[in-house]
């Protein structure tokens, strides 16, 4: 069964490359509209998006990302944040303490910030409209921080680059349906199968592909990328910004 919806939701492809053509105020607050309406747990609504197109703050957003120079090029930088600035201007007005110093707010704001942004990569393909999504925008988020004045209570979650596609690259394979999809509990019993499976799909993506040509495997990629601490500098950065102090009691 299928449907153009789900016909688009199944041809993404990160795209880094991007025409000149503009993508206008209008195309951006529909997107943005559309994707507001994502769930929110107990309605908190703990994201905030910020809409950059002034080319020197991308261009700095560039080299703050690690150098991706597609945050430049794009016509449309997106940054998704965590947010319960808002939350502490709520809490406030009833006199109310804010408790966010838990893992579990921690987790609702990025999950909010990730449902908004999913959704406005969605919107955004469903218009003609291609992108890709920047972790790295947690490469140096107090100067992420500083550059976009996020106040205390918030942290970026994700950055998206939008335009209009100028590349047509191959579709990245995913995980066989069966390691990553159960029913009624986990069967872990699929996983060695599905994980032999997949290196050789993603063995022969790599070697064919059009450029950047190589011998690889998922099961290698993930091992080496999970053997050493990503972002350790996350933490101290979060603690400043009023987040996991409560985590951080309880571990000593």
């Amino acid at each position: 069964m299928t449907n153009d919806f789900i016909q688009t939701m199944s041809a993404h492809r990160s795209i880094r490359k991007f025409t000149t053509q503009d993508v206008s105020k209008e195309q951006v607050e529909a997107i943005i509209s559309a994707a507001r309406w994502a769930p929110s747990s107990h309605h908190v609504q703990a994201y905030s998006v910020i809409v950059v197109k002034n080319p020197s703050t991308k261009q700095t957003l560039s080299e703050l990302t690690g150098n991706q120079r597609w945050v430049e090029q794009c016509p449309v930088f997106l940054v998704f944040c965590a947010d319960y600035h808002k939350i502490s201007e709520a809490s406030e007005r009833h006199g109310q303490a804010l408790e966010i110093g838990g893992a579990e707010q921690l987790l609702v704001g990025a999950v909010d910030a990730a449902l908004v942004a999913q959704n406005t990569l969605l919107a955004a393909e469903s218009m003609g409209l291609g992108g890709v999504m920047i972790g790295g925008i947690r490469n140096q988020p107090g100067e992420v921080t500083k550059l976009l004045n996020l106040p205390l209570h918030t942290f970026p979650v994700m950055g998206m680059c939008l335009g209009y596609p100028d590349q047509d690259v191959d579709q990245k394979p995913r995980l066989p349906q069966k390691a990553s999809v159960f029913y009624e509990a986990y069967d872990q019993s699929f996983v060695p199968d599905a994980l032999d499976a997949y290196n050789e799909t993603m063995e022969h993506y790599y070697l064919s592909r059009k450029s950047n040509a190589r011998g690889d495997t998922w099961s290698k990629q993930m091992a080496a990328y999970m053997g050493k601490p990503n972002r350790p500098h996350l933490n101290q950065y979060l603690l400043s910004q009023g987040f996991l102090h409560d985590v951080k009691k309880e571990s000593e």
